[in-house]
């Protein structure tokens, strides 16, 4: 059984080698120009990413924006809830006061 594995280690050795020497002997460009390549490309994604970066903030400050509106219209609704019911309050605690009692 050693025998045999040792067998299998060494074929694939040799298909490791020749699959190599094809692969350099078919390589479409020289290695300077897939590293040029390789280059241009990561700067690419760069700029890409940098753009997707910027407009995902752009987008995250209209959303914090309009979040803003919103609270500060709900906030505007509850302080005019509030004072008209503080002025019916009082109101109805002036007449009462006053001599004619209300019921509330």
């Amino acid at each position: 059984m050693s025998d045999r594995d040792g067998n299998s280690f060494v074929w694939f050795l040799a298909g490791l080698g020749v699959g190599a020497a094809v692969g350099i002997l078919y390589a479409p460009q020289s290695g300077s120009e897939t590293r040029e390549v390789l280059r241009a490309r990561a700067e690419e994604g760069r700029d890409y990413m940098k753009t997707r970066a910027r407009d995902a903030r752009s987008q995250a400050s209209e959303w914090v924006d309009k979040g803003r509106d919103v609270v500060n219209q709900q906030k505007d609704q509850l302080r005019a809830a509030y004072e008209a019911g503080r002025q019916a309050y009082q109101e109805a605690t002036t007449e009462t006061t006053a001599g004619a009692p209300k019921n509330l």
